[in-house]
C-alpha cells in the first residue's frame, strides 16, 4: 500500500490525504449533530414547514406533530419522528416550539386533553410562535409555569418566503434569563431575534406590525389602481413609488399588482403567502387589544373591515396582497 502511494507521486498522495480529512471532517459533522438534542415542532402548515425544515438542516432532530397527517409525511421521508399528539412531542422533547393558526388552537395544543402538559417534563423550554392574543399567552404561560416548564411568545415576521430562507425575524417575550436558550431554536430559523419583555409583548409587537402591514398593503393597492387607471404602467408607477416618499414593504418586495414582481403571491394568483382569513384575524386581535387599552385606531379598524369583507366575498384563501384585486372589483366601496 505504502509502495503504491509512492509510485503515484506527491498528487496522488495529495489526493489521499485530502480524502482522509474530508472524512474526518465528516465524522466530526455527525458527532457535532448527534449531540444536539431533539426539538418538538407542532403546527406543520405554510410557515411551520419551512421554520421546521431549518431546524433540520442545523442538524437538530426534529420530532414533529400536526393536526393533519400529511403535513407529517414529508418530515417522516427527511427524517424526523413523526408522532400522535402534542402530548407524545412534550414526552420525547423538552424543547417545543409551536406554529398554530390562532389563539383556540393554541389553548387546545398546550392544555388539551392530548397537550403538551399531559405530558411535560420540568424545565422544558415551550416556545409559541403563534399570532394570538397576549393575553392568551399570560394564561398558557401561568399554565406551563405551575408544570415546572417555562412559556415564551415569540411570533414571527417576514412570511412564507422568509421561512424558507431562514431570514424571519422574532419578537420573544417572556423571562430574560431563558432568552439565550430560545434564541439558539430561533437563529437556525431567523436572522433577528429581539427581545421585547415579559411574556405577551412579543404578541404586542406583532400585532402592531400586522396592522401597519395591512393598512400600507391597502394605501399600495389603492395608490397602484387609481395611477393605473389614469393612464400610467403599473411597473413605471412601483418603481416611482419605490424610489419616492411613498415607498413601504408592501410596494417594493410585495407588490399587489399581478406583472409588477416575480416570486410573490400576486404573480400566482395570490396563491400561497399570508392568507387573507389570517390578515383578518390578526387585525381582529389588534380591534382587541386597542379596545381594551382605549387606543384609537380608525384606519385599523376601516383594514379589519377590509378584510373581514374580503373573507365574506371568496378571498379568504388568498394571499392578503389580493385586496389588489378586491378593490379593483368593489368599485361601489
Amino acid at each position: 500500500m505504502a509502495a503504491a502511494v509512492v509510485l503515484g507521486g506527491p498528487a496522488c498522495w495529495w489526493r489521499w490525504h485530502r480524502r482522509v480529512r474530508a472524512a474526518r471532517a465528516a465524522m466530526v459533522c455527525s458527532r457535532a449533530m448527534a449531540s444536539k438534542t431533539p426539538v418538538g415542532f407542532i403546527g406543520l402548515g405554510n410557515m411551520g414547514n419551512p421554520m421546521a425544515k431549518n431546524l433540520l438542516k442545523h442538524g437538530y432532530p426534529v420530532i414533529a406533530y400536526d393536526v393533519f397527517p400529511e403535513a407529517c409525511k414529508e418530515f417522516q421521508d427527511l427524517g424526523a419522528q413523526v408522532t400522535e399528539s402534542p402530548a407524545d412531542v412534550a414526552e420525547r422533547a423538552d424543547r417545543i416550539i409551536t406554529m398554530l393558526p390562532s389563539s383556540p388552537n393554541a389553548k387546545e395544543v398546550y392544555t388539551g386533553a392530548n397537550g403538551i402538559l399531559k405530558k411535560v417534563k420540568k424545565g422544558s423550554l415551550l416556545i409559541d410562535s403563534s399570532t394570538i392574543d397576549p393575553s392568551v399567552s399570560k394564561e398558557l404561560a401561568k399554565a406551563v409555569e405551575k408544570m415546572g416548564a417555562v412559556f415564551m411568545d415569540a411570533p414571527v415576521s417576514g412570511g412564507v418566503g422568509a421561512a424558507r430562507a431562514g431570514n424571519l425575524t422574532f419578537m420573544v417575550g417572556g423571562v430574560e434569563q431563558e432568552f439565550n436558550a430560545a434564541k439558539e431554536l430561533l437563529t437556525c430559523m431567523g436572522s433577528n431575534v429581539i427581545y421585547c419583555g415579559e411574556v405577551g409583548t412579543g404578541q404586542a409587537a406583532k400585532i402592531c406590525n400586522n396592522m401597519l402591514l395591512a393598512i400600507s398593503m391597502i394605501g399600495t393597492a389603492e395608490a397602484m389602481n387609481l395611477g393605473i387607471r389614469l393612464g400610467l404602467d403599473p411597473k413605471l408607477l412601483a418603481k416611482i413609488l419605490n424610489m419616492s416618499s411613498g415607498r413601504c414593504w408592501s410596494s417594493d418586495t410585495y407588490n399587489p399588482v399581478p406583472g409588477v414582481m416575480e416570486g410573490v403571491p400576486s404573480a400566482n394568483n395570490y396563491q400561497g403567502g399570508f392568507g387573507t382569513t389570517l390578515m383578518a384575524k390578526d387585525l381582529g386581535l389588534a380591534q382587541i387589544s386597542a379596545t381594551n387599552t382605549k387606543t384609537p385606531v380608525p384606519l385599523g379598524s376601516q383594514a379589519h373591515q377590509i378584510y373581514r369583507m374580503m373573507c365574506a366575498k371568496g378571498y379568504a384563501l388568498k394571499d392578503f396582497s389580493a385586496v389588489f384585486q378586491f378593490l379593483r372589483e368593489e368599485e361601489s366601496l
